[in-house]
């Protein structure tokens, strides 16, 4: 996805002696991963957790990098985009509320992985992307994985998918220089999204709630993703 950088220094672990990893080995990482960097840090929500520990995360990035595919960092996914941090991921899952009957917009589908979480949290899932290669691992790797509920998009995720709203919530995994109309005029009477709004090297994650008609914003606190593109972000085309 079009995902959120770290300054972590990255720890790199091997895959088990004896061979390359398998997915009963993948599976202990993983409950390692939900355990150490999700729960320790404050995730509480069971179905953001839950989600966690059945999407297989190593299934959405390159080979070569499944040995480190459950580490606290992004990795890369091509085309100068990355997987992110799966901390960052749950926090903002976490932030949104989201329930399982839920129609919900993903702006910057990346690799898919997000996008299965979502597919484990709610009823549907529209995810946009603007990079064709992206989009066509992702599509790979989510119909490998079976899922029915995932409704994919090339296009600018700037502009929202105007054909499918209202969304009962929007996750933007991009840092924008301001709030897309869009995101406003396609969320529901009770919608929220969650975007990272800022500069291009630094941003604030900011969620927003509708409540009585009128939008509330809470900052959450200080993050750095990769830029939004598009006619409501940077670099308009």
């Amino acid at each position: 996805m079009s995902g959120a950088l770290s300054w972590k220094k990255p720890r790199i672990e091997a895959a088990p002696q004896g061979g390359p990893a398998v997915d009963g080995d993948y599976a202990i990482s993983r409950k390692r991963m939900v355990r150490e960097q999700l729960i320790a840090r404050g995730i509480r929500d069971e179905r953001v957790l839950a989600a966690f520990l059945k999407v297989p995360r190593h299934r959405f990035v390159e080979e070569g990098l499944r040995p480190m595919a459950y580490n606290d960092h992004p990795l890369a996914i091509g085309e100068g985009q990355t997987i992110s941090q799966p901390y960052i991921v749950a926090y903002m899952l976490e932030a949104l509320r989201l329930q399982p009957g839920d129609r919900v917009l993903e702006v910057g589908t990346g690799c898919g992985y997000q996008t299965a979480i979502l597919a484990e949290l709610v009823a549907q899932v529209y995810s946009i992307e603007r990079l064709s290669g992206l989009l066509l691992k992702a599509r790979k790797a989510l119909k490998e994985l079976r899922y029915r509920n995932i409704h994919l998009k090339l296009g600018d995720g700037t502009l929202g998918w105007p054909e499918q709203a209202p969304f009962d919530a929007i996750v933007v995994a991009a840092g924008s220089p301001q709030v897309p109309r869009p995101y406003l005029d396609q969320s529901s009477e009770c919608g929220r999204f969650i975007l990272p709004i800022g500069g291009e090297f630094a941003q604030e994650l900011v969620l927003y709630r509708k409540e009585a008609g009128e939008w509330r914003s809470q900052a959450l606190s200080g993050c750095r993703f990769v830029k939004l593109k598009g006619k409501h972000g940077f670099e308009p085309s």
